[in-house]
């Protein structure tokens, strides 16, 4: 079992461009992370997603990532690639504008995080909240204010990691995020206010 990862020790953190595009194929495997995902669902309206299988989403995402800039991060322990998390201003997920509950709070420009896939040998490790604070970073450096989460929260310390692809909300406030609407019980609305104090 690996030690706890903690940023800026053991984890490295790089955005997902073409020459690591292999790593993210090691990572998420043969089924495509979550089912054969590829992390397309928040990208596409929901017909065209259930319209693709999964090699065609695997392709919708490859070409994202040629095309730039990167949808994401990819995270390495000791040179494995551990984990990732999916991140780009809100507008690049349709989706989010048409879920109920996931729909916007106001019109301020946001980036949002939609996903995370860790490999099943550095899960419950801390790589989550690791990954999410380089998720914030990346999103300042590139002109980012505030920075979206909508995260599990559950008191259940066995929930299912399938479920979980969200994030679970300790990691976000651990991240310093903090709860600005609720549509429903188990899906907080999270933000993350870089550079400035107030909500």
């Amino acid at each position: 079992m690996a030690d706890e990862v903690q940023p800026g020790s053991r984890l490295q953190v790089f955005p997902l461009t073409p020459e690591r595009w292999p790593d993210l194929e090691q990572l998420f495997g043969t089924h495509g992370a979550y089912g054969g995902c590829w992390c397309m669902w928040w990208r596409l309206k929901r017909a065209d997603f259930n319209n693709l299988s999964a090699e065609n989403r695997k392709a919708a995402l490859k070409g994202l990532v040629d095309a730039g800039p990167a949808p994401g991060l990819l995270g390495y322990v000791e040179g494995v690639p551990a984990g990732w998390v999916s991140l780009a201003p809100r507008e690049a997920y349709p989706p989010l504008a048409r879920s109920r509950i996931l729909k916007p709070v106001d019109d301020r420009p946001a980036w949002s995080v939609v996903c995370f896939f860790v490999a099943r040998a550095f899960r419950r490790q801390g790589l989550m909240s690791a990954l999410l604070q380089a998720a914030v970073q990346f999103a300042g450096e590139n002109g980012a204010q505030i920075v979206e989460g909508y995260p599990i929260d559950t008191p259940r310390p066995d929930y299912p990691d399938v479920y979980a692809y969200t994030g679970l909300m300790e990691a976000f406030r651990r991240a310093g995020f903090v709860e600005v609407e609720r549509r429903s019980p188990t899906r907080p609305l999270m933000r993350c206010f870089l550079g400035e104090t107030g909500s």
